[in-house]
């Protein structure tokens, strides 16, 4: 029963990786492909856990910690970053309309 499980969740976990790369290729925006690229990265630490279960050690611990953290602190600095990129669109359209 546990094999059965094992090929299903690695089926699934393959099939959505083929999906979220569909998404990185196509965009159509950054932030499609930023929000793709992290759920990539949910699935890579997801199929790591997968086979250290499997395997039944845990050294592949500190790796899954890794790719978590770098998976956050990427989404978080794209997301600065298009915040502050779309301020300063407001604050352009603003002087350029006589507001600012």
């Amino acid at each position: 029963m546990s094999t059965v499980l094992t090929w299903v969740s690695a089926t699934l976990l393959t099939a959505a990786a083929l999906l979220i790369v569909v998404r990185i290729v196509r965009g159509p925006t950054v932030l499609d492909r930023v929000v793709a690229l992290d759920v990539l990265i949910a699935v890579i630490v997801s199929a790591l856990a997968l086979e250290a279960v499997v395997n039944r050690h845990g050294t592949t611990l500190p790796i899954l910690i890794t790719l978590s953290l770098l998976g956050f602190l990427s989404s978080v600095t794209v997301a600065r970053y298009v915040e502050r990129d779309s301020s300063e669109v407001a604050e352009d359209d603003d002087v350029e309309e006589g507001r600012g």
